[in-house]
């Protein structure tokens, strides 16, 4: 069993910065990808970054210049640096890992979500 954890979620201004966090657990033989999500109130949810095991990045044109993603292996764990925020990021941030837990092929893993709040 595969657990991804967020943490660092909360209320911030515009143009304010907020660091995400998430620290994937349990029987992983791989992590082939880890990125974020987002889904805000009405809407679909909706790639924001993600990273390949060899430190591929791509990123919603959205937030391309102001966000970062960065991982460690040794940790199994991502981050989300999202910086210059704006009222349109405010939405709830889903954790996605691309997971191989044994010798079978990679399932995708989600978090249970962090909400992110900008207020203008």
């Amino acid at each position: 069993q595969v657990q991804l954890v967020e943490s660092g979620g909360g209320l911030v201004q515009a143009g304010g910065s907020l660091r995400l966090s998430c620290a994937a657990s349990g029987t992983i033989f791989t992590i082939n990808a880890m990125g974020w999500y987002r889904q805000a109130p009405g809407k679909q949810r909706e790639l924001v970054a993600i990273i390949s095991s060899d430190s591929v990045t791509n990123f919603a044109d959205s937030v391309k210049g102001r966000f970062a993603i960065s991982r460690d292996n040794a940790k199994n764990t991502v981050y989300l640096q999202m910086n210059s925020l704006k009222a349109e990021d405010t939405a709830v941030y889903y954790c996605y890992g691309k997971i191989r837990t044994g010798w079978t092929g990679s399932k995708d893993y989600w978090g249970q979500g962090t909400q992110v709040t900008v207020s203008s």
